[in-house]
């Protein structure tokens, strides 16, 4: 027997979870405060529908406290047959109306878990969750992986800590798939997974973790954390939304922030962090990293701008890059129905150690979408 779940998703508030640690209605004045630590998961986010669609299906979750003391959640999904359906829905989000998705599950009863072929550790962006991730767990499980999401530092149900802009999140990362690894939870060839802050994440994970890890995809990461917040903050600041509420905010954020200058701002806040917020380079992380890395980022992506994709792009030989058209850094993780099949094909795709990565493999529907698919010839410093 088998029954439907339907859960329509609201990508005007994935949005707005973008710039709301902008416009918090926390007491602070100062914007390297919201730099320091985002302050947990976005209040527009509407995290009790994604709860129940995550309660409605079999998983199991724990805690880990990493090296720096900070409790670090999990939740991992089995492999199966979850009979899920994904729609990209709508596409208008910048005015502040809805984007939706559609994600419809048949679940059987009672659900069998198959062996994995491998584990997939996803990592989310900044004020999301490991729990908002979930077409993108239930696609990968279905494909034969475990999946296991984990919510970063000062992020849903985890501990807070100062921020690392991948630096020290990468610690706790690995912290959490030693102890799953011990307990069983982490078998087969293991792959990371991120988008955005999660990327950026996943690729200084894979730089320390050497050849334990086989793959990396990474969506729409920053190459350098300080200049990606030069360009995400006024960005943020200049748009023009129609709904009221984004449109609120947008205004409550231009009068708090606006007057405020972006380099004594990162200045401030990699002083506090004692992390120097223009020297994140993730794309040095990139070039020493030893994993094959598919790499995403689309072309409008005006929060990180397209500019950091083809940078990280030419990063190494073994970085695939694939530019989208037409999509920006809200709906590029939720074009499932187009880089599902895609990501489920090369990972499958073996790439042993020292040998050439293998090319992604776009389907016939998204040529038109491709901007470009470039690859470094050779590695850069």
């Amino acid at each position: 027997m088998k029954r439907l779940l339907l859960l329509l998703l609201a990508g005007a508030g994935l949005w707005l979870a973008a710039c709301s640690s902008l416009t918090s209605t926390a007491a602070s004045t100062s914007l390297s405060d919201r730099l320091v630590a985002p302050g947990g998961v976005s209040t527009l986010l509407d995290t009790a529908r994604i709860a129940a669609a995550v309660d409605s299906v079999p998983n199991r979750h724990g805690r880990v406290t990493s090296r720096a003391g900070v409790p670090i959640f999990w939740r991992a999904f089995d492999p199966g047959q979850y009979g899920l359906r994904y729609e990209y829905l709508a596409q208008q989000h910048e005015n502040g109306e809805p984007l939706q998705t559609g994600l419809a599950l048949a679940l059987p009863t009672p659900f069998r878990a198959q062996p994995p072929r491998g584990t997939v550790v996803l990592l989310h962006g900044w004020m999301m969750n490991g729990d908002a991730m979930l077409p993108w767990s239930l696609q990968l499980a279905q494909a034969g992986y475990r999946v296991v999401t984990i919510d970063l530092r000062n992020h849903g149900h985890s501990g807070a800590g100062p921020s690392g802009y991948g630096t020290f999140e990468s610690d706790d990362v690995i912290d959490v798939i030693d102890a799953l690894q011990a307990r069983g939870e982490v078998v087969g060839p293991l792959y990371l997974f991120g988008v955005s802050y999660g990327a950026a994440t996943a690729v200084f994970a894979a730089d320390k973790l050497g050849d334990r890890v086989s793959g990396v995809v990474a969506m729409e990461s920053f190459a350098n954390a300080g200049d990606a917040i030069r360009s995400m903050i006024p960005h943020l600041m200049a748009l023009q939304p129609s709904a009221w509420k984004a449109q609120a905010m947008a205004a409550y954020g231009r009068w708090r922030y606006g007057g405020q200058d972006i380099d004594a701002v990162i200045a401030a806040a990699s002083q506090r962090l004692d992390l120097d917020l223009d020297r994140v380079d993730v794309a040095r992380a990139l070039a020493d990293t030893r994993a094959c890395v598919l790499l995403v980022h689309g072309q409008d992506d005006q929060h990180v701008r397209v500019d950091q994709g083809r940078r990280l792009a030419l990063a190494s030989p073994r970085v695939h890059y694939i530019e989208m058209r037409g999509e920006d850094h809200i709906t590029l993780p939720l074009r499932l129905d187009l880089l599902g099949g895609v990501v489920d094909d090369w990972l499958a795709q073996e790439s042993p150690a020292g040998a050439q990565c293998a090319a992604p493999e776009m389907p016939h529907e998204a040529d038109q979408l491709v901007m470009a698919q470039l690859q470094a010839q050779a590695p850069r410093g």
